[in-house]
């Protein structure tokens, strides 16, 4: 029996790439969801624009006084909406805000992000700089479950790139993204399969050996 579509929610800052990657998923078969809405902390984002070209419900929701955090009535007004969708799993895609217990109480265990680095080495703002400015050979991308830390959650996913000698932040930001672009679909859709159990801090998945 197939399992009913896995209903998204977007909350997002800027171009909103990943959420674009997410809409082709779906049009394209490989992930069983809808997205029941986007929410954006800046007006003109252009992720709003995304999701109204796509028929996709699209929000502006102030977060002031605030400026790098979501909390007191903005949040409220956040979760207001986001249960008025119905929306079973958040996905951040370049939210910047700080996610307080609020909103992580609201939807436990059912927010993700997805972060420019192999977690859980370089977490925070612009990992791909870290990586190339430590002298990393390998960055890449994370998938994982938002939790109280800075991008301390559980690792649903991860993809790599090789970081080349004649690279810089802008040309390694650029093929970290196209893994962005395919991870997060692939972890939403573990999500929407049921196929990912979490135990503790680890996912496991459906035919694969779990803790007893």
């Amino acid at each position: 029996m197939n399992k009913s579509p896995l209903a998204i929610a977007v909350l997002g800052s800027g171009k909103g790439s990943n959420c674009q990657s997410l809409i082709d998923a779906i049009a394209a078969g490989r992930l069983n969801a809808r997205l029941v809405g986007v929410i954006s902390d800046v007006e003109n984002a252009y992720i709003l624009t995304r999701a109204r070209q796509n028929g996709i419900a699209a929000e502006f929701i102030s977060a002031a006084p605030f400026k790098t955090k979501l909390e007191g009535e903005a949040e409220r007004r956040y979760i207001a909406t986001l249960k008025a969708w119905g929306a079973d799993v958040i996905a951040l895609a370049g939210f910047m805000r700080i996610i307080k217990p609020g909103l992580l109480a609201a939807f436990p265990n059912r927010i993700l992000n997805i972060h420019p680095a192999l977690l859980p080495a370089f977490p925070g703002v612009e990992a791909w700089k870290q990586a190339l400015e430590y002298g990393a050979k390998i960055a890449g991308c994370t998938v994982h479950v938002v939790d109280a830390g800075t991008d301390t959650g559980p690792i649903l996913v991860q993809r790599s790139v090789p970081i080349l000698d004649e690279d810089t932040p802008e040309t390694l930001h650029a093929r970290i993204q196209v893994e962005e672009h395919l991870a997060y679909p692939e972890a939403l859709q573990l999500i929407a399969s049921g196929a990912a159990i979490l135990k503790g801090r680890r996912f496991y998945f459906r035919g694969t050996a779990t803790p007893k």
